[in-house]
């Protein structure tokens, strides 16, 4: 992902007069950029090499307010020359035109139809959406041409487009699902610190269940050495079937570059005595052992076997249960065709 004719050192430079680009001195975005800009594609084709059960995604976002200091997605920052830690959380991109291009794309003679995922890179119901909208209008392109998607998200908001769904729901394959990959709060509080907190999020899933509208749970990421001793995850599992979760699914956690060195930074400063146990279990690169993955993936199944729910079902939330042994969706060409404001 590149920033096309554009000279000069910093964001300043970077961006220079051609985006608008805002700071909103309020509560819930204080301390946070906005750079509006014109996409000139917005649905992004995944890699050929790839082995994700999907072709084609979504992303009015770039960057993420939910701050989690694992995101694998804070690489791509640095393609747009943006700091990776504090400027990923802080330093918003947002797709002004999703909506309508979507519209313009859904409708072209080359488009087939295909099943469209969002919030596989950044979530779409980030705090930014309660500004910015973007979603209604892309759900109501997605409906109006009966075009299956998926939507995965931490975020609450999504339920402000409830209705949305449920008519989208009622003329195509619409699956969504809640990533939860624990239930302490301290544990919260200090790596997911942008999200709302497990339980609403759990709260989220019990409301579209009873809305008719099934939701499966991504358990992700599962933390070693803070998230996942036996009695953590079964409470964490027993939480996610009494919300009315239709699927559970494991995925350890994986520290990409980028993500990895801001994770280990909030290891240093939290729980330092634990620095040395990362290093070893992640010395062959971004991912835990696959033993390790293994037997996290297989105590959770028992979990959710006795609690009543099964794994995921195909399609439920569209990453499959080995999600952590794969390479992310790299960014396409929405990525790197921006038309500045």
């Amino acid at each position: 992902m590149r920033w096309e004719n554009l000279n000069g050192d910093g964001p300043a430079g970077l961006f220079g007069t051609d985006v608008v680009t805002r700071t909103f001195d309020t509560p819930e975005f204080r301390g946070v950029t906005f750079h509006e800009v014109r996409a000139r594609s917005i649905v992004n084709r995944v890699p050929g090499a790839s082995r994700m059960p999907f072709e084609w995604t979504v992303n009015p976002y770039r960057g993420c307010t939910h701050a989690c200091v694992y995101c694998f997605a804070r690489k791509t920052h640095s393609y747009l020359d943006l700091d990776t830690g504090t400027g990923f959380d802080t330093q918003i991109v947002v797709k002004v035109n999703a909506p309508e291009l979507l519209r313009r794309e859904l409708g072209g003679r080359r488009w087939h139809g295909e099943h469209i995922a969002m919030g596989t890179n950044v979530d779409c119901y980030q705090r930014a959406e309660g500004r910015y909208r973007l979603m209604p209008g892309i759900l109501t392109a997605l409906r109006d041409y009966a075009n299956p998607f998926s939507i995965l998200t931490k975020g609450t908001l999504i339920l402000r487009d409830l209705e949305l769904l449920r008519s989208a729901a009622a003329v195509s394959d619409v699956g969504v699902s809640v990533s939860v990959g624990f239930t302490d709060e301290e544990l919260w509080r200090t790596v997911e610190p942008g999200t709302p907190a497990p339980q609403r999020r759990l709260d989220v899933v019990r409301a579209l269940s009873e809305h008719g509208i099934p939701c499966g749970v991504l358990m992700a990421p599962v933390i070693p050495f803070l998230g996942d001793s036996p009695a953590q995850l079964r409470t964490t599992v027993r939480a996610i079937a009494a919300a009315g979760a239709t699927s559970v699914t494991p995925l350890t956690l994986h520290l990409r570059p980028g993500a990895r060195e801001w994770f280990l930074q909030w290891l240093q400063a939290h729980h330092p005595q634990l620095v040395r146990h990362y290093e070893a279990l992640y010395a062959a690169g971004a991912y835990a052992p696959k033993w390790y993955q293994r037997r996290i993936t297989g105590q959770v199944h028992e979990l959710a076997a006795e609690y009543g729910i099964g794994p995921s079902s195909p399609g439920a939330h569209r990453l499959p249960p080995e999600h952590a042994e794969e390479d992310p969706p790299a960014p396409g060409p929405e990525a790197t065709q921006l038309t500045l404001l």
